[in-house]
């Protein structure tokens, strides 16, 4: 940072009136701030570091008060950045700002093998720390333990599932499996299938291992209740509203097994609830558009389901998929993996968490770990003409967000579509009798119950928001299918 960087830094502070991710600042006028270490822990902690800024009072409105002296103050903070385990190395920088003295200290972004940066008289659990927002705060043992297993190359894929057995895998399942591993890896061929399993990470001394169950068990969550998907509707834009009838949720559902049938299950809650769009051209052909592209959903759930945190620390979360009104949301608990930062998803190779499921699914379900699930994702929503997606990486949980985009077709490009078909796409969004009529330019709800909904509902195309209450006056109705 440049003198001139240092003061342009502290008309932003001025001017904004905080503190933020990337920036503390402290009075530091009648003497050097004793407790610096959460600070230096945190910034080494969290990508690209972060500057403390010497010399402005938080208390008095920001004001500039400069410092006691710049050069005891620059060896008062080298001494306590040598408290630090790894040692932290502060880049200086002086400047007069309306007549005073500031310092700032550049903390650089320690090593991802050093990680976690923390006060070594306090130890690691006490003394390590992660910025959030503009506060310093104590890391938890879980956030700790991520960086261990980075480091030391732990792999809780591997962990032996000391109740279960081997018969508790699907021979089917296995079948299936040998037969598509031997045709891709011939090299394996003569192999037993005991060696086979060792070798593939499926088991460890012949005992299952989280890899093994949750790729061809007979039913993986006997083990582990928890390690499934939740799937949901709202009736909304945020978790907590409610629909017409007072419901929380459209669809709730929650899916177990092995992978494989957790991403089919999954897929086929998400195209049950999206919205189709019907795309009538001028000569009359139609086409089916859905609200998101089926290619770019089924990348981000089956990233969740390879690269989630299978550890014991997070054993008892699910993944969760969430549609909104506007939004398809899915987050798998553990943040990213070693080195890799959201702003390098898609274009630098990453750290693979759980290589052995990831290299085991290129096997069975004819995926690939090459790195393309984030660059396939962008180019879908590009083609489909959607806004780009939102990658989110909170402390132990990473969220991927497709925003739509969905318009309503115009009365022209209705024109020639039959009265089921106008239905059907109005409906993608829960739709009263009265707007059915509305729209179909029908006086009479009652005429159109009789005429089109109910044989619609019977048909399994339309159903009912609340279908306990069929007369209901909050009744809506929406497609299942289109």
């Amino acid at each position: 940072m440049t003198e001139k960087d240092l003061i342009e830094l502290i008309d932003t502070i001025k001017r904004q009136k905080c503190e933020k991710q990337y920036v503390e600042i402290k009075k530091a006028l009648g003497g050097t701030t004793k407790k610096l270490y959460d600070t230096f822990s945190s910034f080494s902690n969290q990508n690209n570091g972060g500057t403390i800024v010497f010399g402005i009072d938080e208390k008095a409105g920001y004001e500039v008060t400069g410092v006691y002296d710049a050069q005891d103050l620059q060896v008062q903070v080298k001494n306590a950045a040598e408290q630090m385990e790894p040692v932290v190395r502060p880049y200086f920088t002086v400047a007069e700002y309306e007549g005073k003295v500031v310092v700032s200290a550049e903390i650089p972004e320690c090593e991802p093998e050093n990680k976690p940066c923390f006060y070594k008289p306090a130890g690691r659990l006490r003394g390590s720390y992660v910025r959030v927002g503009d506060a310093d705060m104590p890391m938890t043992e879980y956030e700790i333990y991520s960086y261990e297993v980075y480091k030391k190359k732990i792999r809780d894929e591997l962990r032996v599932i000391e109740r279960a057995s081997k018969s508790d895998f699907s021979r089917d399942k296995l079948n299936l499996f040998f037969a598509k591993l031997r045709n891709e890896k011939p090299q394996l061929a003569n192999q037993t299938e005991q060696r086979i399993l060792q070798l593939q990470g499926m088991t460890e001394h012949d005992a299952p291992t989280v890899a093994g169950l949750m790729l061809v068990g007979e039913y993986p969550q006997a083990f582990f209740p928890q390690l499934g998907i939740t799937a949901m509707v709202v009736d909304g834009y945020e978790i907590g509203e409610l629909g017409a009838s007072g419901e929380r949720f459209i669809d709730n559902k929650r899916f177990d097994g092995t992978i494989p049938e957790m991403l089919d299950a999954a897929m086929g809650f998400v195209r049950r609830n999206i919205k189709t769009a019907v795309i009538v051209d001028k000569n009359g052909n139609r086409a089916d558009k859905p609200e998101y592209p089926i290619v770019a959903v089924r990348e981000l759930i089956l990233n969740a389901l390879i690269h989630r945190d299978y550890s014991v620390h997070t054993e008892d979360s699910p993944i969760r998929v969430i549609l909104y009104r506007d939004k398809l949301v899915v987050e798998n608990p553990g943040g990213l993996y070693g080195r890799l930062t959201v702003n390098d998803l898609g274009k630098v190779p990453g750290d693979t968490r759980n290589p052995f499921i990831a290299g085991n699914l290129e096997i069975m379900i004819d995926t690939e770990n090459r790195f393309s699930g984030i660059p396939t994702i962008r180019e879908e929503m590009k083609k489909a003409g959607l806004p780009e997606p939102l990658f989110e990486n909170y402390r132990g949980n990473f969220k991927a967000t497709l925003f739509s985009n969905s318009k309503a077709i115009t009365k022209n490009e209705t024109d020639d579509m039959t009265v089921e078909d106008k239905i059907l796409h109005f409906c993608t969004e829960p739709k009263s009798k009265e707007e059915i009529s509305e729209v179909l330019d029908i006086k009479t709800p009652y005429y159109v119950i009789t005429k089109y909904i109910k044989p619609l509902i019977e048909a399994e195309k339309l159903a009912m928001t609340i279908p306990e209450k069929p007369k209901s006056k909050y009744q809506k109705y929406y497609t299942l299918y289109h």
